[in-house]
């Protein structure tokens, strides 16, 4: 593992995506070139690829490093990992695109926008290009670059679904931006004979089937394990580039070195995007973390995009599905006009894999960390149940109070209260939907909860945790608290946390379907 200098004197590049500025200006680089060598080296076999990742997780840092390396700019790599290969660092012609500049409400201001960064990249060459459409433009800037410069082109496009996962709620716009999209890529079919290298990123692979149907020869990396630590950082990378962080952290905190990592992950780690068991940090977070030296929710308010949470009320999500598993067929099906909810919230980072069964084929996905769980409760409990501003945080006040003081009459009268605020057309008649939305509250308020936690004779369906007690709680739909409890009782749920030295009440549950609330809870001290 190598760095560009010593820790110490590096700047954390918290708000610089250009791998070139960050080795310029002094900037930590998470030496992710290995990978790299790597890719550039397969192209005589393939040469265009796609990835899907998380927004916020390096992406663009990515495209800027294969940039400068396709520009032949070794004096900036070293120390790095390639630097100590057999590269030779020719110098090819690179296209870079950041897809934003196309991201507008209607066709002609995509197009425009489109037409004039193409001009900026043309005239950065020297070259005249007379104007056109803009997949015309691409082709014969393409064309122009081999002939002047007699080395094949590099293309690399960042935030291809952007224009489109800005136009959800405008699906007619959608459609033609979805058609301009797909001319303007199949320029890269076209034009294959003069293109060294392709890689295309993005957010999402909902768009792939339809936007890229002329394009069925890329080389899809998002669930290759060989590059599931491409972007994001792993669990070794953490601890060797941020090590004086962690150790500021930790008397920050007053906290053993290990205790520091073990909340870091616990916070930050969790996201395995591929069947192999590698989990990776969010760079975003874990830049911001060790800056602020502070433990808050960084990616989430960078802005949740309003189509996930839109789709998820006009489509009545059942929320139940979060805990279905899902296929590979399920992560490369996507159409703007028919989302498929849960893989699209793997895509979009709030769920992550959370195991693999290869017998099956089936994944089981989970919130990676803390700060996404927590997030992501609080959206969708504030777009259920259409909170108004403070609310949400008056609720978690009140949920940690009664819990804190064993007051399950105030705990129950919020989460009935609560249940009163989701309209009719979103409650959905089964044991589960409560189940999940019970969680989905108590997530939301910074509660420690554990759903279906297995036990020696079953699954208890959820336990909570306060400073002085576990509560082991069972639901039932239409029918008593008292079969809750016994069941709780039957199936010894409560049996196995006497090592935490707190106190243990089993509680049961009864809601009722009809009046769509909480009907009944009763509590029993073991």
């Amino acid at each position: 593992m190598t760095s560009n200098a010593s820790n110490k004197l590096l700047a954390l590049p918290l708000s610089i995506q250009t791998f070139e500025s960050i080795i310029c200006q002094n900037g930590l680089y998470v030496d992710k070139t290995a990978y790299l060598y790597q890719l550039v080296n397969e192209w005589e076999l393939a040469n265009k690829f796609f990835l899907s990742r998380p927004r916020r997780f390096g992406k663009s840092t990515t495209l800027t490093t294969l940039e400068s390396i396709f520009l032949g700019k070794k004096e900036l790599f070293e120390g790095l990992a390639i630097s100590k290969t057999d590269y030779t660092w020719p110098v090819y012609p690179v296209i870079r695109l950041d897809m934003k500049w196309a991201a507008h409400p209607n066709l002609d201001r995509a197009e425009q926008s489109l037409l004039s960064a193409l001009k900026d990249i043309a005239q950065s060459y020297a070259l005249e290009i007379d104007e056109g459409l803009p997949e015309d433009f691409f082709k014969k800037l393409i064309i122009r670059l081999y002939k002047k410069t007699h080395q094949k082109v590099v293309v690399l496009i960042d935030e291809y679904d952007k224009p489109l996962i800005d136009l959800f709620n405008d699906i007619e716009e959608a459609k033609k931006i979805q058609g301009l999209l797909k001319r303007f890529y199949g320029v890269l079919k076209s034009a294959d004979e003069y293109l060294r290298f392709v890689l295309i990123t993005g957010v999402s692979k909902f768009t792939k089937v339809s936007v890229f149907s002329d394009l069925n020869h890329l080389t899809d990396l998002t669930m290759d394990t060989r590059y599931a630590a491409l972007c994001g950082y792993t669990q070794e990378e953490l601890e060797f580039y941020f090590d004086p962080w962690i150790e500021q952290l930790a008397q920050i905190e007053n906290k053993t070195k290990a205790e520091i990592l073990e909340k870091i992950k616990t916070w930050y780690n969790g996201y395995r995007l591929t069947k192999a068991n590698i989990k990776v940090y969010n760079p975003w977070s874990t830049l911001h973390l060790f800056d602020k030296q502070s433990f808050e929710n960084y990616w989430f308010e960078t802005g949740t995009p309003t189509f996930l949470v839109e789709a998820m009320q006009r489509e009545a999500f059942d929320l139940n599905k979060l805990e279905q598993p899902v296929s590979d067929t399920d992560f490369s099906t996507y159409d703007i006009e028919k989302l498929q909810i849960v893989p699209l919230l793997f895509q979009t980072g709030y769920l992550t894999i959370k195991n693999y069964d290869a017998d099956l084929n089936a994944y089981q996905l989970d919130f990676p960390n803390y700060e996404v769980g927590q997030a992501f409760s609080a959206m969708l409990v504030t777009a259920y149940c259409e909170l108004g501003e403070g609310e949400g945080s008056g609720l978690r006040f009140r949920l940690i109070t009664a819990l804190k003081h064993d007051k399950l009459e105030d705990f129950f009268t919020a989460i009935n209260q609560l249940l009163a605020k989701i309209p009719y057309h979103l409650h959905q008649k089964n044991e589960g939907y409560y189940h999940s939305i019970f969680i989905a509250v108590c997530t939301m308020a910074g509660v420690s909860v554990e759903p279906e936690k297995a036990t020696s004779m079953g699954r208890a369906d959820a336990i909570l945790q306060s400073s002085t007690s576990i509560y082991v709680i069972e639901f039932k739909i239409n029918d008593t608290a008292d079969a809750a409890l016994k069941q709780i009782k039957d199936n010894r749920y409560a049996e196995g946390f006497g090592y935490l030295n707190k106190k243990i009440i089993s509680v049961g549950v009864a809601f009722d379907k009809n009046q769509r609330k909480i009907i009944e809870w009763k509590k029993a001290y073991d």
